[in-house]
């Protein structure tokens, strides 16, 4: 039962977990033997002059992984979550998620500084997330923006060559690479949301593959699949693209949800932003995404036209 993943090396990192998890879980001492790796370089791994918005937007680094599913030739696609379109193709479905690690940025710089607010006056921040670029900019507008793509070790040496200043890394991705960057002190997420799903791991398949979805279900990490299913509700509620900086998170405690949803104007001079605490229903994911629905819509009807705007990518 091969699976599917792009070729960087956060992805190989997570997409080899995920053959462990599979092979301990279903007493395969040849993990490669019962759970090929399928290594895919995808269309968003092989553009990195430009931001994805220029390119065609977040599918880009899931296309080739569902066609993968689609024609037999892989069972399973293992992605980071926070790229995964809130429309998945038909006849596929997320079917597990990780059990979800540090969702928090981590700012990167020569200096050792941990927070937005204390970088130097006119710094430059190399950055390809305009949801990173837009809360920057409401905390510090004096900052420079400059693109910055490529894996972690191609920013990280950017950072140090002084091509920029500072940049930010998800502290999970640090984390699971093992890297001694990701026992740094994160950004606070009163100031700077994660992007929903941030720190996620979700497994697809087809939604026909009932082989797949059993040989799964050990994997799923129930508290994860909910966060992830509220946040990408809030993101779904606000259109979600590349050019819309959205940023969402949910904290579980059994039935009880605690969600912060926002959207930021790109320049960072306006913030939109709801929260809530409630009771699910059930404990399903689909009840935490039709809150994430809910508590997007408010988001959405409270910043208007001007809001509406952003979305559209007009204002």
């Amino acid at each position: 039962m091969a699976i599917a993943t792009r070729t960087s090396p956060l992805a190989l990192a997570q997409t080899t977990m995920v053959q462990a998890l599979l092979a301990k879980a279903h007493g395969h001492a040849d993990a490669e033997a019962a759970f090929p790796i399928m290594g895919m370089k995808t269309t968003g791994d092989k553009i990195t002059d430009r931001a994805l918005l220029a390119a065609g937007g977040k599918g880009l680094f899931t296309k080739e992984l569902e066609t993968a599913l689609l024609d037999g030739s892989a069972r399973f696609a293992v992605h980071s979550m926070k790229d995964v379109p809130t429309k998945l193709p038909d006849g596929l479905e997320i079917a597990v998620i990780l059990e979800r690690e540090d969702p928090r940025d981590v700012l990167l710089n020569r200096d050792g500084i941990s927070q937005v607010a204390d970088l130097p006056e006119g710094a430059i921040l190399g950055t390809a997330s305009i949801r990173r670029q837009a809360q920057a900019l409401a905390i510090r507008p004096d900052l420079k923006i400059e693109l910055l793509r490529g894996n972690v070790d191609t920013r990280l040496e950017k950072m140090r060559s002084g091509e920029v200043d500072a940049t930010f890394l998800a502290r999970a991705g640090l984390r699971r690479l093992g890297r001694a960057e990701g026992a740094l002190d994160p950004v606070d997420p009163a100031t700077m949301l994660p992007a929903p799903a941030q720190g996620c791991v979700g497994i697809e398949i087809r939604c026909d593959d009932e082989e797949a979805r059993a040989a799964l279900a050990p994997l799923n990490h129930a508290d994860s699949h909910i966060a992830a299913a509220a946040e990408r509700g809030v993101l779904e509620a606000l259109d979600g693209s590349c050019r819309t900086p959205i940023a969402a998170y949910a904290m579980i405690d059994g039935a009880n949800i605690y969600l912060r949803g926002e959207a930021v104007a790109p320049d960072g001079k306006q913030r939109w932003f709801e929260e809530v605490r409630a009771t699910l229903p059930d404990t399903t994911p689909a009840a935490a995404a039709a809150l994430g629905r809910e508590l997007g819509s408010a988001i959405r009807k409270a910043g208007g036209s001007a809001l509406e705007q952003v979305i559209a990518g007009t204002g």
